[in-house]
Protein backbone atom coordinates (compact mmCIF):
# COMPACT_ATOMS: atom_id res chain seq x y z
CA UNK A 1 0.00 0.00 0.00
CA UNK A 2 1.43 3.43 -1.06
CA UNK A 3 1.21 6.07 1.37
CA UNK A 4 -1.51 8.63 0.51
CA UNK A 5 -0.90 12.75 0.94
CA UNK A 6 -2.31 13.11 4.32
CA UNK A 7 0.22 9.99 5.58
CA UNK A 8 3.03 12.10 3.38
CA UNK A 9 1.52 15.43 5.53
CA UNK A 10 1.70 13.74 8.87
CA UNK A 11 5.53 12.33 8.43
CA UNK A 12 6.48 16.00 7.15
CA UNK A 13 5.16 17.71 10.36
CA UNK A 14 6.40 15.44 12.72
CA UNK A 15 9.40 15.68 11.01
CA UNK A 16 9.23 19.80 11.37
CA UNK A 17 8.44 19.61 14.93
CA UNK A 18 11.50 17.17 15.74
CA UNK A 19 13.23 20.12 14.12
CA UNK A 20 11.82 23.08 15.88
CA UNK A 21 12.13 20.68 18.96
CA UNK A 22 15.83 20.45 18.25
CA UNK A 23 16.29 24.57 17.40
CA UNK A 24 14.56 25.63 20.91
CA UNK A 25 17.31 23.08 22.85
CA UNK A 26 20.42 24.70 20.60
CA UNK A 27 18.87 27.90 21.40
CA UNK A 28 18.51 27.67 25.21
CA UNK A 29 21.68 25.41 25.62
CA UNK A 30 23.44 28.66 23.37
CA UNK A 31 21.92 31.71 26.25
CA UNK A 32 22.95 29.00 28.68
CA UNK A 33 26.70 29.63 27.62
CA UNK A 34 26.04 33.55 26.76
CA UNK A 35 25.08 33.85 30.09
CA UNK A 36 27.57 31.87 31.77
CA UNK A 37 30.06 33.48 29.58
CA UNK A 38 28.42 37.28 30.47
CA UNK A 39 28.70 36.13 34.42
CA UNK A 40 32.48 35.30 34.00
CA UNK A 41 32.98 38.91 31.70
CA UNK A 42 30.78 40.68 34.86
CA UNK A 43 33.43 38.52 37.41
CA UNK A 44 36.37 39.55 35.72
CA UNK A 45 35.10 43.15 34.93
CA UNK A 46 34.69 43.30 38.81
CA UNK A 47 37.86 42.09 39.98
CA UNK A 48 39.64 44.49 37.77
CA UNK A 49 37.65 47.77 38.77
CA UNK A 50 38.53 46.66 42.67
CA UNK A 51 41.98 46.67 41.83
CA UNK A 52 42.25 49.80 39.75
CA UNK A 53 40.77 51.29 42.44
CA UNK A 54 42.81 49.42 45.51
CA UNK A 55 45.77 50.94 43.24
CA UNK A 56 44.77 54.58 43.13
CA UNK A 57 44.06 54.55 46.78
CA UNK A 58 47.35 53.47 47.07
CA UNK A 59 48.78 55.96 45.15
CA UNK A 60 46.71 58.77 46.97
CA UNK A 61 48.13 57.77 50.28
CA UNK A 62 51.44 58.16 48.36
CA UNK A 63 50.47 61.56 47.79
CA UNK A 64 49.23 63.06 50.79
CA UNK A 65 52.54 61.14 52.33
CA UNK A 66 54.51 63.31 50.38
CA UNK A 67 52.43 66.57 50.29
CA UNK A 68 52.99 66.12 54.32
CA UNK A 69 56.77 66.29 53.50
CA UNK A 70 56.56 68.74 50.83
CA UNK A 71 55.12 71.21 53.39
CA UNK A 72 57.50 70.54 55.68
CA UNK A 73 60.28 71.60 52.66
CA UNK A 74 58.18 74.78 52.12
CA UNK A 75 58.03 75.79 56.42
CA UNK A 76 61.77 74.92 56.29
CA UNK A 77 62.53 76.90 53.17
CA UNK A 78 60.44 79.94 54.82
CA UNK A 79 61.82 79.97 58.25
CA UNK A 80 65.74 80.16 56.90
CA UNK A 81 64.50 82.94 54.60
CA UNK A 82 63.15 84.77 57.47
CA UNK A 83 65.94 84.27 59.78
CA UNK A 84 67.72 85.14 57.09
CA UNK A 85 65.88 88.61 56.96
CA UNK A 86 66.41 89.24 60.76
CA UNK A 87 69.69 89.22 60.28
CA UNK A 88 69.98 91.48 57.61
CA UNK A 89 67.33 94.09 59.68
CA UNK A 90 69.99 93.43 62.87
CA UNK A 91 73.52 93.73 60.48
CA UNK A 92 71.84 97.48 59.20
CA UNK A 93 70.27 97.87 62.61
CA UNK A 94 74.07 97.54 63.76
CA UNK A 95 75.92 99.73 60.69
CA UNK A 96 73.33 102.39 60.85
CA UNK A 97 71.69 102.62 64.45
CA UNK A 98 70.35 106.71 64.34
CA UNK A 99 68.57 105.61 60.80
CA UNK A 100 67.08 102.94 62.02
CA UNK A 101 65.72 104.18 65.07
CA UNK A 102 64.26 107.34 62.63
CA UNK A 103 62.87 104.95 59.76
CA UNK A 104 61.22 103.02 63.22
CA UNK A 105 60.31 106.20 64.75
CA UNK A 106 58.19 107.52 61.25
CA UNK A 107 56.46 103.53 60.26
CA UNK A 108 54.88 103.85 63.56
CA UNK A 109 53.93 107.62 63.40
CA UNK A 110 52.16 106.66 60.36
CA UNK A 111 50.61 103.52 61.48
CA UNK A 112 49.12 105.41 65.03
CA UNK A 113 47.83 108.18 62.12
CA UNK A 114 46.63 105.64 59.71
CA UNK A 115 44.66 103.74 63.28
CA UNK A 116 43.36 106.95 64.23
CA UNK A 117 41.62 108.24 61.16
CA UNK A 118 40.09 104.88 60.84
CA UNK A 119 38.03 105.21 63.83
Amino acid sequence: MSPNATDSMKSNLGEAAGHLKQAATHAGEALKGAATAAGDEVRLGKAQMKSELADGAIAGLSAVEQAGAASREQVDALMDKGRDLLESASDLIRERPLASFGVAFAAGWILAKLARSSK
